[in-house]
């Protein structure tokens, strides 16, 4: 397994020179480089990984922010920030956070950071076709993006903006699960679990509620549709994706 990451900050900081260190003690291959895109696009073979680390860097740096806010949606990788409040707002100020896979306040533990990139590594190994489908359905487009973001990690994520094209996505490509935005202009998340389950091809999928709403008015309403449970939207990412995870662990248990 090809354990690279890109490692971007300025180069004399002892702080990124120790982070690189820490990280090759854990068995990583750093590539470093200073924070401008000019070394980053010089890059021949870039890696799955980038961590940016913000020390030192202010809004003046604005130019490789906005690189890298453009640039993952291109080439696809998977952004950590490291820095302390004040260097992780400056950066969020030019990087959509739903692009982010994980910030991290500094001081650092490199080893927990490791940890973390080991779990990308190893499921990036993974076929693309063994791994667990998800839909996410809902009309808030940095949701569909934040959430695909942290599920990508482990599996297969698609995204529809609209009942109406989940369910056109559905009739074509089957699906291990489903998450469902409980408010939906036009077609509602109970109205797209309500046209699920009287479809025969796709009664059984299991769906999630992904909603705002937690009152027990809401909740009662699509009982008998018996989606598999409802998640908060402002459910910490750790929690969010851990149900998710539980559910899909929770079925193999049981078959």
């Amino acid at each position: 397994m090809d354990k690279r990451v890109l490692l971007i900050g300025n180069k004399k900081s002892f702080m990124v020179n120790a982070i690189g260190k820490g990280l090759e003690k854990e068995g990583y291959d750093v590539v470093g480089v200073g924070p401008n895109s000019f070394e980053i696009k010089a890059l021949e073979e870039k890696p799955l990984v980038y961590i940016l680390y913000l020390g030192d860097l202010t809004m003046e740096d604005s130019e490789v922010f906005k690189y890298l806010n453009e640039a993952i949606d291109v080439e696809r990788f998977m952004l950590y920030l490291i820095g302390n409040k004040d260097e992780l707002s400056v950066g969020l100020t030019f990087i959509g956070k739903e692009k982010v896979q994980e910030s991290y306040l500094r001081p650092l533990d490199v080893k927990m950071l490791a940890e973390t990139l080991d779990t990308v590594f190893d499921y990036s190994a993974v076929d693309e076709n063994l791994k667990k489908k998800i839909l996410i359905i809902d009309d808030d487009g940095a949701m569909l993006r934040m959430m695909k973001t942290w599920l990508s990690v482990k599996y297969r994520v698609y995204m529809a903006s609209s009942g109406k094209i989940a369910l056109s996505f559905l009739a074509q490509n089957p699906v291990d699960l489903i998450l469902l935005d409980y408010e939906m202009p036009v077609m509602s998340g109970p109205d797209v679990l309500k046209e699920i389950r009287n479809t025969q091809a796709l009664k059984d999928y299991p769906v999630i509620f992904l909603t705002a709403k937690d009152d027990k008015e809401s909740v009662m309403k699509v009982v008998s549709l018996k989606p598999e449970k409802y998640l908060l939207k402002s459910m910490p990412k750790e929690k969010l994706t851990g149900a998710i995870d539980d559910f899909f662990n929770s079925k193999k248990k049981n078959n």
